[in-house]
C-alpha cells in the first residue's frame, strides 16, 4: 500500500484576514477576467465571455475591496487597480455601456471612466 504523502495545509485560524481577504479578491478579480473574456486573443468571441456574469463579479469585488480597504494596507492599491481595469473593460465590451454611475460595482467605488 502506498503512503500518501504529508500535506502541508494550513489551519484557517492561522491565515491573517488580510491574506483571506486578498485571496477571495484575487479570485474574484480572475473570475471577472474570465466573463470578460480577457484571457482569449478575442475577448469578443471568448467562449467564457458572459458579461452579466462579470456584472455580478465585478461588483462583488467593487463590494469588497471597499469594505476591507481600511484593513488591506498596501495591498489596497494594487487590488483597487485591478478592480479598475476590469470594470474599463466591462465597459469597453458592452455593446450598451452603463450610463456612469451605473456600471458594474460603481455604486460602491464611483464612476469609473
Amino acid at each position: 500500500m502506498t503512503e500518501l504523502p504529508e500535506i502541508d495545509v494550513r489551519e484557517l485560524a492561522a491565515v491573517p484576514s488580510v491574506e483571506i481577504i486578498s485571496r477571495a479578491a484575487v479570485m474574484l478579480l480572475s473570475a471577472a477576467a474570465e466573463r470578460l473574456g480577457l484571457a482569449d486573443t478575442e475577448p469578443e468571441s471568448s467562449p467564457h465571455r458572459d458579461l452579466d456574469e462579470a456584472r455580478r463579479l465585478i461588483t462583488a469585488l467593487a463590494g469588497l475591496i471597499t469594505a476591507s480597504a481600511e484593513y488591506l494596507g498596501p495591498h489596497a492599491a494594487p487590488l483597487r487597480d485591478g478592480l479598475q481595469a476590469v470594470q474599463r473593460a466591462f465597459r469597453e465590451g458592452s455593446a450598451v455601456p452603463d450610463e456612469p454611475g451605473q456600471g458594474p460595482g460603481e455604486k460602491y467605488t464611483g464612476p469609473v471612466y
